[in-house]
């Protein structure tokens, strides 16, 4: 090896460094995508990258949906899965699906992946430990991808109603990493389908993490969905706010869009939207100023990495 490819990874290294002591024992909430899960090599990019983050010292929940393997299992059985809005509508067979898939096959992949990078992950659903306790969702008004507002039922769709992160706490400081599917109860033990990027982001909130880090299966917030190059690769909610209101986000990237404004506005510093699947994603989104996708933050700490940027 010449001295110049040699000193190509120590220059990455050291520009890592700062990143490193600054988010030493902070707290990473990331939110890993169905369909990311479902890619046996993305899941294991994940869990590397997971693996190394941990043995850095970031403390890292993991929250994972699991539509695609539910959706999949809905038309083995003779089903077709409705969705409105990027949302599931969760009738009585739906929920029984939802129950295996997330807190099962979903959950235990994610372990798993996580075991074979010496990674100790606990599974967990919202309903352990009183973690997320939900309500049922009333009909409400919804305006779908098409543009028409109607009335849905979303069915046994829970909205979350108190987090208690003590269970997260008590795992994190003994150096285990949760492994949050969106299952939640109410106080009379029903179970509720709640959406995976809203499960993330009260968490996150709850826990007053440092990063919301969403790995989808996609570049990002795209102005353009049919056009990857028409990357938002910075954002505060205002510009986000914008781009719904034009209609260009549609489907299962509105549900994030708006978990990172509630985020980015709730005291989570910084949110993100990158494509899990690329090779280590994740640890160019937090390690380098580029980044990997899109990142969202509130308007206060716009303006201070701004000027940090700029007096780099």
């Amino acid at each position: 090896m010449t001295p110049h490819a040699a000193g190509q990874p120590l220059a990455g290294l050291k520009g890592a460094l700062r990143y490193v002591r600054a988010y030493r024992d902070h707290v990473f909430v990331v939110k890993v995508g169905g369909d990311v899960v479902a890619d046996p090599h993305g899941l294991d990019q994940v869990a590397t990258q997971v693996g190394l983050l941990h043995s850095l010292g970031i403390r890292i929940v993991l929250v994972h949906g699991g539509g695609p393997q539910a959706s999949a299992l809905s038309r083995r059985l003779g089903k077709e899965p409705e969705m409105v809005a990027g949302r599931r509508v969760t009738d009585d067979a739906a929920l029984e699906v939802a129950k295996m898939v997330f807190s099962g096959t979903v959950n235990l992949d994610l372990l798993c992946a996580l075991r074979r990078h010496g990674v100790q992950g606990v599974g967990l659903s919202g309903v352990d430990a009183d973690l997320l306790t939900a309500t049922r969702r009333p009909p409400v008004e919804v305006k779908d991808d098409s543009g028409v507002t109607r009335t849905v039922d979303y069915g046994h769709v829970g909205d979350i109603a108190s987090v208690d992160g003590r269970v997260l706490t008590t795992l994190l400081e003994h150096r285990f990493v949760p492994v949050v599917c969106s299952l939640a109860g109410d106080r009379d033990g029903h179970v509720f389908n709640v959406n995976a990027d809203t499960v993330a982001e009260r968490i996150a909130i709850a826990l007053k993490a440092q990063k919301l880090v969403f790995l989808t299966g996609v570049p990002g917030v795209l102005r353009d969905r049919d056009d990857p190059s028409s990357l938002v690769a910075f954002a505060d909610p205002d510009d986000l706010q914008q781009l719904m209101a034009d209609g260009r986000l549609a489907g299962g990237m509105r549900p994030k869009v708006e978990a990172c404004i509630r985020a980015a506005t709730g005291g989570v510093e910084r949110t993100h939207i990158i494509d899990g699947r690329v090779a280590d994603s994740l640890l160019q989104e937090v390690f380098t100023g580029a980044g990997a996708g899109t990142m969202i933050v509130g308007k206060k700490e716009k303006q201070s990495y701004l000027g940090a940027e700029l007096a780099e």
